[in-house]
């Protein structure tokens, strides 16, 4: 279908257009730019006259899918009708019209919202044929997934036995290959195999040893860096840090980031690593501290994990973080599983604005968000559901935009939290600049998206438009159109059809003689034969699974 968008004020960092007045044509679910001469054949049109146009959003980081998402669906039905609006709105055709945390229900969402890319960050390969199955079923948005590794049994034995680095690249590139993944996700390197083993400390430091292997967090964290790096994989390594949550773990993520040595490497959800332990509480924000290594730190890349206030669930294959939080549950229930190579923990929690370490936390994330200067290298998250539902960026994304609004919102926390943060201080305010590029271009570069985030001629025809007579929340919370690959599939706010998608992947190549050494392995240690970690894409629709080019 041959269409134009007239007459709106487009912002598209990729081409350092920014509030430009500028017409954009899409033929064949692709943007193009049609001759003058051409231009007379695009009969269709939407005058969108003064509204904002960007390409669709992109969320880097997002639990979407997977056996913890289901658990915690499992564990907390009520929880639900908290993550969507209760009015919905949708035409009563479209399948599970009013499902709200679900397959459907995310799809709907996040498109009204104006995202046509989200990224499940934590797929374990032994749970990757289910998630690669439930995030098909998720209509609106393409998807992609980050293979779970630094815990895994084969990785710390080779390690530990001295393997070298072309063994562990092979071994990464089957890892993702086999999972259907789009890179590298990283959690407590060695930390959940240092609880599985009994171990019972407080914390677990990037130098500790994992016991039977003798290798540290750090050895691990550097030998996937280097995988990573050498087989080309676009999104670098994205790391979950040692310590997450606890007072004084700001020294955990400066650590790590020192111990990247000038290696890219993407830092996940940092809000829960901006924790210094000074003050009476001995509970304190390392904000300054931790935006300023990442300032220095042209390698990192950064996204945020802010907290929001309301009721939701703390979801994480950190089995050893999760278990120290299961006193903290809110109501009193929880679920820890083990299996191989992994598995995952669920506490509910409720964040709120007068308990002291909530506000903080609150505090620290808008703090980092305002003083990391390069928005092409920090990122829009809650961590959903950790931090908050994905359904709270609308109005994260005005707290970083108006100030009033801001320190409207610090004036109604807790009173200790207000006199010692510094947030009231800060004046920036995010431009819709800003936006486009924190939640557009930046996250297509770092995913190696080539084909998204952008308006440019050969793009994808992902497209959203905002109205900005609305409040900036209301405007971002539902848009006036959204276009998924050149088809309308929101029209004021509300999802028009019931949309399949894609899911992005890649395929590395990689010396085949490591499959053999891998299912001798299954076959000595595992539950599972070897068949069952591969993701058959035989038993997904034609066309599912998208493979980009390594670089």
């Amino acid at each position: 279908m041959k269409f134009k968008i007239i007459n709106g004020v487009v912002y598209d960092p990729t081409q350092k257009i920014n509030k430009e007045k500028k017409d954009i044509y899409v033929d064949c679910g692709k943007i193009i730019e049609p001759s003058a001469s051409e231009q007379y054949k695009y009969k269709t049109s939407y005058d969108v006259d003064g509204m904002i146009v960007m390409a669709g959003a992109i969320d880097i980081h997002s639990h979407i899918a997977g056996g913890n998402v289901n658990n915690a669906r499992l564990l907390s039905p009520e929880i639900h009708s908290k993550f969507l609006e209760k009015n919905l709105r949708r035409k009563k055709n479209l399948p599970s019209f009013n499902s709200r945390w679900t397959s459907e229900g995310t799809g709907y969402r996040y498109a009204e919202m104006g995202f046509t890319t989200v990224v499940e960050p934590a797929i374990l390969p032994v749970n990757s044929f289910l998630t690669q199955l439930e995030l098909e079923q998720i209509p609106m948005i393409d998807k992609a997934g980050l293979g779970i590794v630094g815990n895994d049994n084969f990785l710390l034995e080779a390690l530990s036995k001295k393997k070298g680095q072309s063994y562990i690249n092979d071994y990464v590139a089957w890892t993702i290959n086999s999972s259907k993944c789009l890179g590298l996700k990283v959690i407590n390197a060695g930390g959940s195999e240092f609880f599985k083993n009994g171990g019972e400390a407080e914390s677990f430091s990037l130098d500790d040893i994992v016991p039977a292997y003798g290798v540290s967090s750090r050895q691990i964290l550097k030998s996937l860096n280097l995988a990573n790096e050498e087989l080309k994989i676009p999104h670098p390594v994205h790391v979950h840090c040692n310590n997450l949550g606890m007072a004084g773990n700001i020294k955990s993520i400066l650590e790590t980031i020192k111990g990247a040595q000038g290696r890219r490497m993407h830092l996940a959800h940092i809000q829960f690593y901006g924790y210094d332990d000074k003050g009476k509480r001995g509970f304190s924000s390392g904000a300054e501290k931790l935006a300023d290594a990442v300032n220095k730190s042209k390698n990192i890349s950064v996204d945020i994990g802010q907290v929001m206030f309301e009721k939701t669930l703390t979801i994480s294959s950190d089995i050893w973080k999760q278990n120290h939080s299961k006193s903290y549950a809110n109501p009193d229930k929880w679920i820890i599983s083990e299996v191989e190579d992994g598995g995952g923990g669920i506490v509910p929690y409720e964040y709120k604005e007068n308990n002291f370490v909530n506000a903080l936390q609150w505090a620290i994330g808008l703090e980092l968000f305002l003083l990391i200067k390069d928005p092409w290298r920090v990122f829009l998250t809650t961590d959903h559901p950790n931090g908050a539902p994905f359904t709270s960026y609308p109005e994260l994304m005005r707290l970083l935009m108006d100030r009033d609004f801001r320190n409207s919102k610090i004036d109604g926390i807790n009173k200790e939290v207000k006199e010692i943060s510094n947030l009231s201080f800060l004046k920036r305010e995010y431009s819709l600049y800003d936006i486009a590029t924190m939640t557009r271009a930046a996250p297509a570069k770092i995913l190696g998206l080539d084909d998204r985030g952008s308006l440019r001629n050969g793009s994808v025809a992902d497209i959203s438009i905002y109205d900005p007579k609305k409040p900036i929340d209301k405007m971002f919370s539902s848009a006036e159109y959204v276009f998924k690959d050149g088809d309308e599939i929101v029209r004021n706010g509300k999802s028009l059809k019931y949309k399949k998608t894609s899911t992005q992947a890649l395929r590395i190549n990689y010396d085949k003689n490591i499959h053999k050494k891998i299912e001798k392995w299954f076959e000595n240690f595992y539950s599972l034969n070897l068949e069952d970690f591969e993701v058959d894409e035989n038993f997904f629709e034609n066309n599912n699974f998208k493979y980009l080019k390594t670089r």
